[in-house]
């Protein structure tokens, strides 16, 4: 297994690149069954996860190869198998996307729960409930999922209880070739679910209304081949910011979209943070001590992002004053706690919230990454802390960001991966 060895203490400064998102990516790969012939997907991320979603479609009867450093192509000559095996569905969460887009390419679909990030429960009775509306018989029996719509998919009104991104992703699938019109409301408004849509509009979908909160489906027969540039990826781009801000160094980062990038640079405007948002790339200017923030609280967008929880709690953990954090999309989100305050951090969790008290100093340790953004809060963590820090277990670091540690290294972090 790989590690990542850190020498804190040096400033970041530089340019970096930033990747494709990796969630969007995962479910415009899913959407790609439904499309017959080439799609060909640009920008998309060099990740694990993606590998593991290639190994799906390859599994269901598509051809996946990779071109250049980031563009992806998916041949669909057509879906010949409608069952994904437990060890495929286990590698990464996002395989449940695939649910909606194999039921509504070949009116089947027998699966078994997601694996990835065990980030507490994440129950898809949500995605279920929908596609019961739309005609789907569903049946679960210990851990396997079996979805059949005899007389295929049929659109439906369907009311969230939860905006979830998931579950929104899954009925805009399963409803691009249903018969009639789908209309989803409380749907999630991520940007992700906006990309997922354009590809999919792209290709010859009737999708209006993503980026609100009510989404509306039109049913068609065929997608056709397009090609299309995955969105970047806002959640490494707050990633980047936040290695920059704990290290009080100076990074542009190239390659992003403002708009998605306004909705959080607030809250590293309050951490002491100079955040200039352009077109195409921002630049991050930080001061030499962090400002502890009241009150963070996590919601579906355009609230405060879970994804960005952890990624912020390491900076604050330095920060002049308490911080409160409250976790409100998982049960599990705080494995990285423990892994913070060996370094020297002191950080209490009760129940959904995080009190995060800002010490002096942290110290080098050795820890295990236990997720994937948890695992990013504990290499920002080690960028600033006194002497080495070894992290292990960093292949969850790698589902989701596009070499990590070469890009970090590249603006002056002293980090190493070692066998």
């Amino acid at each position: 297994m790989q590690r990542f060895v850190i020498s804190g203490g040096n400033e970041l400064n530089g340019d970096i690149t930033l990747q494709g998102a990796k969630n969007s990516a995962l479910p415009i790969l899913s959407a790609s069954v439904l499309v017959r012939g080439s799609s060909v997907l640009s920008n998309c991320p060099d990740l694990t996860d993606i590998y593991a979603a290639a190994r799906i479609l390859t599994h269901l009867g598509c051809k996946v190869h990779r071109t250049g450093q980031n563009t992806v192509i998916v041949d669909n000559p057509g879906v010949s198998l409608t069952y994904i095996p437990d060890k495929l569905m286990r590698e990464m969460r996002s395989s449940i996307t695939f649910l909606g887009p194999v039921l509504g390419e070949c009116s089947e679909c027998r699966l078994c729960l997601p694996g990835g990030c065990q980030l507490g429960p994440r129950p898809i009775d949500i995605h279920l409930d929908a596609l019961r509306q739309m005609g789907v018989t569903v049946c679960e029996d210990h851990g396997g999922i079996y979805c059949k719509a005899e007389e295929g998919v049929k659109g439906a009104k369907i009311v969230l209880p939860f905006p979830s991104v998931g579950a929104t992703e899954n009925i805009i699938m399963a409803a691009v070739k249903a018969d009639g019109d789908t209309e989803i409301k409380n749907a999630a408004r991520e940007p992700e679910i906006v990309d997922l849509a354009s590809y999919l509009n792209k290709c010859g979908a009737k999708i209006h209304g993503a980026g609100e909160s009510t989404i509306s489906i039109s049913g068609v027969k065929t997608l056709n081949s397009c090609e299309y540039s995955v969105m970047p990826d806002r959640i490494a781009a707050a990633t980047y910011m936040s290695a920059a801000l704990i290290t009080g160094g100076k990074l542009r980062i190239t390659g992003t979209d403002g708009l998605d990038i306004e909705s959080f640079a607030v809250f590293f405007g309050q951490m002491g943070c100079s955040v200039y948002v352009y077109d195409n790339s921002i630049y991050v200017k930080a001061k030499k001590r962090i400002n502890a923030i009241k009150s963070i609280k996590t919601l579906p967008y355009p609230g405060f992002p879970t994804d960005m929880q952890a990624i912020v709690m390491a900076p604050l953990s330095i920060a002049d004053g308490t911080s409160i954090i409250e976790e409100n999309i998982f049960e599990s989100r705080y494995k990285h706690v423990d892994a913070l305050n060996r370094m020297g951090a002191d950080i209490k969790v009760y129940g959904k919230v995080a009190v995060v008290h800002g010490v002096n100093t942290l110290y080098g340790a050795d820890i295990e990454a236990t997720d994937l953004r948890g695992g990013a809060a504990m290499v920002i963590a080690a960028l600033a802390a006194e002497g080495t820090t070894e992290i292990s277990e960093v292949q969850h670091i790698d589902r989701g960001y596009e070499s990590f540690d070469k890009f970090l290294h590249a603006a002056g972090a002293d980090i190493v991966r070692k066998s």
